[in-house]
Formats: structure tokens, C-alpha cells, sequence
């Protein structure tokens, strides 16, 4: 069996299994070549349309068991072992790789941590919030940091900054800790952790932040790869505003004078705009959207909050 076949055969498998995506990938096609290609230790990127001697190149690194036509049984053993692990056991594709890519970045993740997928990234490496930041913004923070994939992100992005990754858990922040270090960033990136803001005392320039968002009833429908997930990171409460109202009350104290507060809340804007229907936020487009994020000053919240 030669690779597309192989992947084309994983990804009738886990169409037939009824899985769910959202992790990386958002079908079974991609989670099948995803999956393959990372046991067979080959490129992500690489080109699958193109004819299969593009990857002769690639045999040595499989002691030459892999051949242009055809898959050794010990690897090909291999592959349809973790296609099947998918299959049975419900969990992201980033767990059992224990890998996970965000803007083109490699990030270590285990069930410790939600696998990263924030459109706040995309909003990093495109600069879509630069215009409201200065040459003075040299403090960050990513708060509810999870695996630490944003606050490495934008250490990446803004060379002159200073990043706090912040999260109430221990667990996600020994994930962060690996990450940080992965991408030798340890001078630059300090962790603290800290239920929502209440554990620090520094103002930022820019706070970004992917916070527990998910209402009440969307948490009782979601599928077992997110249930696999901790639910601490995902359950925002009735409405899926209960971190983020908490986080209000205290937020324009912990900004510097021109701070800025990127938020992601998902799917959940009419239930944004019905709790905070005063606040003036600025949507950011994403690719899935202009409705995932929005961005706040802090002339925008003490308008609403100064008095509270």
C-alpha cells in the first residue's frame, strides 16, 4: 500500500466513525494525513497531489523502509495503530501526537491543556491589532495562557516585549513551561498562576486572552474530543460570560493608560452584546468571521466600568 492510498483508506475510516474536528483539522481527509504523515515521521506540509517520488528524498529518515510504492508492515502497522487509537478512544489528533501547530509554530500538548486553536493567533501574525499599539507597548499578557501557545506567539512577533502567561491551573502552566523553553523564551516569558486577575498586580500594554467561553448548553452538546479537553478551560457558565464578567470588574486597573484587551469569545457574541450592551468593541476579522473577537481599550471599559 502506497501513501494516498494509505491516507485515502484512514480517512474512510474515520468518516465511517463519525468523529468530530476542530482541533487542527476540520475533516477526515486532513486528520488522516495528519495522523500518517506525523508516524511516518514526513513533512505536515508536504504535497500530497504531487507524484510520491517528491518524498523519495525523505526514506532515509525511515531507514529506507519506506519505499516510493510502498509502505514497510511495521510502519504501516504503525499507521493504522494510531488511526484506530483515534478512532476508539474520542481524543484530539493532538493528543495522542502530542504536537500541535498554531501560525506555522510547533506547540507540545497534552490533556493537561486544551489543544491550542485560537483566531487570536492569526490576528498576531497578521499585525491586525498593531495600529493600537505604540512603540511604548512592551508589556503583554495572555491571560488563561493554557500551553502558553499566544503568550509564545507574541513574544515571537513583537521582539521587544515582555509576555506574563497566566492561568488558574498548575497543570497547564507545567504544559506552558515546556513550551516556553522549547521555543527559548524563558527571558522573556514569565508564568504566574492566577485565578483570572485576581493573582497580579502589573499593568500591560496589551492583554490578550482566550478565556472559558462556552455557554451551558453548547457544554451538554459537545462532542467527546472536546469533553476530552479539561472542562475548566472551555465552561464559561449559563451564558458563557461568567470569567468574563469577573474579569471586567477589575481589568482597566490592570491596563497602562493606551491598554488595549484582545478577547476571543467564539460563537458566543449575541450573548457578548447582551451582557455588556454599552461596551464599545471593536470586531477584528478572522477567518472564521467577524464575530470571534473583539478588542477593547481602556477608555472603552472605564466608560462602562469606572464606577462599579
Amino acid at each position: 500500500m502506497d501513501l494516498k492510498q494509505l491516507i485515502k483508506t484512514s480517512a474512510t475510516q474515520l468518516e465511517l466513525a463519525k468523529l468530530a474536528y476542530g482541533h487542527g483539522t476540520f475533516n477526515a481527509q486532513d486528520e488522516a494525513a495528519w495522523l500518517i504523515l506525523w508516524q511516518l515521521k514526513l513533512p505536515l506540509d508536504l504535497d500530497l497531489s504531487e507524484d510520491l517520488l517528491r518524498i523519495q528524498g525523505q526514506v532515509s529518515a525511515l531507514n529506507s523502509s519506506l519505499h516510493v510504492t510502498d509502505i514497510a508492515p511495521a510502519h504501516l502497522n504503525a499507521c493504522q495503530a494510531l488511526i484506530a487509537q483515534r478512532i476508539e478512544t474520542r481524543k484530539p489528533a493532538a493528543y495522542l501526537t502530542q504536537e500541535a501547530w498554531l501560525q506555522g509554530i510547533p506547540f507540545y500538548v497534552d490533556e493537561r491543556s486544551i489543544v491550542p486553536r485560537s483566531f487570536i493567533a492569526e490576528l498576531i501574525a497578521d499585525g491586525a491589532f498593531d495600529g493600537w499599539l505604540s512603540e511604548t507597548s512592551h508589556t503583554f499578557l495572555d491571560l488563561c495562557t493554557g500551553n502558553g501557545s499566544l503568550a509564545v506567539l507574541c513574544a515571537l512577533a513583537y521582539p521587544d516585549i515582555q509576555v506574563t502567561g497566566a492561568d488558574i491551573s498548575a497543570e497547564a502552566l507545567a504544559v506552558a513551561k515546556i513550551n516556553i523553553e522549547k521555543h527559548h523564551l524563558s527571558d522573556r516569558i514569565q508564568l504566574v498562576q492566577s485565578d483570572g486577575l485576581q493573582g497580579l498586580s502589573q499593568k500591560f500594554d496589551c492583554i490578550v486572552c482566550n478565556p472559558p467561553y462556552v455557554c451551558e448548553a453548547s457544554m451538554l452538546e459537545l462532542p467527546d474530543e472536546f469533553k476530552a479537553e479539561p472542562q475548566l478551560a472551555l465552561a464559561g457558565g449559563t451564558d458563557g460570560m461568567s470569567f468574563i464578567r469577573q474579569m471586567f470588574k477589575d481589568l482597566a486597573q490592570r491596563m497602562n493608560d493606551q491598554g488595549i484587551l484582545v478577547l476571543e469569545i467564539g460563537n458566543e457574541r449575541e450573548h457578548f452584546e447582551t451582557a455588556f450592551p454599552r461596551l464599545e468593541a471593536v470586531w477584528l476579522e478572522t477567518s472564521a468571521g467577524e464575530d470571534q473577537v473583539l478588542l477593547l481599550t481602556k477608555e472603552a471599559l472605564l466608560q462602562v466600568f469606572a464606577n462599579q
